[in-house]
């Protein structure tokens, strides 16, 4: 293995990346903390905060007492320094939404999408339209806008090109940043797969945060998974990891809409529960879309056998799969989100873990928990407008301001 040598601008970056990550999750913090905290020397943070702080990165956030000598001033991130958008793309609509930089959310904006507009440029409308309300109705200015996060219903191939592969919508190697620069979104672009961008803002700031390993899971239309391995998503050679609806749960079981049977998907995802409860009882749940129809079904559960079946079929297989995610993956928690899992609810998780405990390894079980999402509808928006935030985090420095490779494919 060829060693890399580490260069001043390394060490720079790296000390701004520590102490801009400690300041952000841990934050207020004053610079004898953020030198105990990080292993900097004193010398290191305060030449290191001075800089952030002349650039308005972080900003003082009041005093606090020390054993005898003058009160130390605490340092925190500035959540006025700049703004991040948040787009989820779902199969029924497109969410936007708009945050400063302590992801207090300013502005939103919903666009429907009926199955006959979920082609890109349907999509991409939507997308530039939702940015340029949310914009509008936060009164900021556009220059203030760090990057664009975007969480989409498929799988993200990272590379030069950056790809969406989106089966259920129709989507075949789609360069979605490609086509929003075309449309005139001239920010930094983020894409990622939405379950990975649901997964990062539960880990951030709901159920999953303080685990080290933990499946994050998506159930919807669609159903996928944010797989956590010592504190960061786990992609695979190709950034496909994570796709749980589509391993098999049934073989030969019923057609699911990637084209293959059995796949988990094709029993708990919305599309399949409600196709369920239709062939049992011979017409569909009252209600004009998904949601409706779901909320139809679930309040029919006290007095119908049929839906109570059906529900508890869901419930089974749901719990099936997260003990193939206990076995495979040995996570200490794991999390159920997504609009149909908050659907389902707190009185389906006892089901939920008995059936878990059926069927996973009884060490690794044990050393698990299953508890719901905390973030709700928000958090496929919230998490892919966490991603511009990671950028910064990570590289210590604004990412409107550095040129990068993939800047030209349309992608920071």
């Amino acid at each position: 293995m060829v060693s890399k040598r580490t260069t001043v601008r390394d060490l720079r970056r790296h000390n701004r990346s520590l102490l801009l990550s400690k300041l952000y999750f841990d934050g207020p913090l004053s610079r004898h903390e953020l030198s105990r905290l990080t292993g900097l020397s004193a010398a290191t943070v305060s030449n290191v905060t001075a800089e952030l702080g002349e650039e308005r990165l972080i900003t003082e956030a009041g005093l606090v007492e020390s054993d005898g000598g003058r009160p130390r001033v605490l340092l925190r991130v500035d959540p006025a320094y700049g703004h991040v958008a948040g787009v989820d793309i779902g199969e029924t609509g497109v969410r936007v939404e708009l945050f400063d930089l302590a992801m207090q959310r300013l502005a939103l904006v919903e666009h429907e999408l009926s199955p006959a507009r979920t082609e890109p440029g349907a999509v991409v409308a939507a997308v530039v339209s939702g940015l340029r309300e949310v914009i509008a109705t936060a009164e900021v200015d556009e220059s203030a806008v760090l990057g664009v996060g975007v969480g989409v219903p498929g799988t993200v191939e990272q590379g030069e090109r950056v790809l969406v592969h989106a089966p259920t919508i129709g989507w075949d190697a789609v360069a979605l940043g490609e086509e929003l620069r075309a449309a005139g979104i001239g920010l930094p672009l983020f894409i990622d797969n939405g379950a990975k961008t649901q997964g990062q803002a539960e880990m951030w700031f709901g159920a999953g945060r303080g685990a080290r390993h933990a499946v994050i899971v998506l159930i919807g239309s669609g159903v996928g998974a944010a797989v956590i391995a010592d504190g960061a998503t786990y992609r695979g050679s190709t950034s496909s990891a994570g796709e749980w609806g589509h391993t098999t749960i049934v073989y030969g079981g019923q057609a699911c809409r990637c084209g293959s049977h059995g796949c988990l998907e094709a029993y708990i995802g919305a599309e399949a529960i409600l196709e369920r409860y239709r062939r049992a009882r011979g017409k569909p749940a009252s209600g004009e879309n998904e949601q409706d129809q779901l909320a139809a079904l679930l309040a029919a559960v006290p007095k119908s056998k049929t839906a109570q079946k059906v529900i508890e079929e869901t419930a089974g297989y749901l719990g099936a799969g997260i003990a193939n995610l206990i076995n495979l993956f040995n996570p200490e928690r794991i999390v159920v989100g997504g609009w149909v899992g908050l659907a389902l609810g707190e009185d389906l998780l006892p089901l939920v873990r008995s059936t878990a405990a059926a069927h996973a390894l009884r060490h690794p079980f044990g050393q698990t928990t299953i508890r719901l999402a905390q973030l709700g509808l928000d958090a496929v928006a919230t998490g892919a407008a966490t991603l511009p935030v990671a950028d910064l985090l990570e590289q210590g420095a604004d990412p409107r301001l550095r040129a990068r490779s993939a800047d030209r494919t349309g992608v920071a």
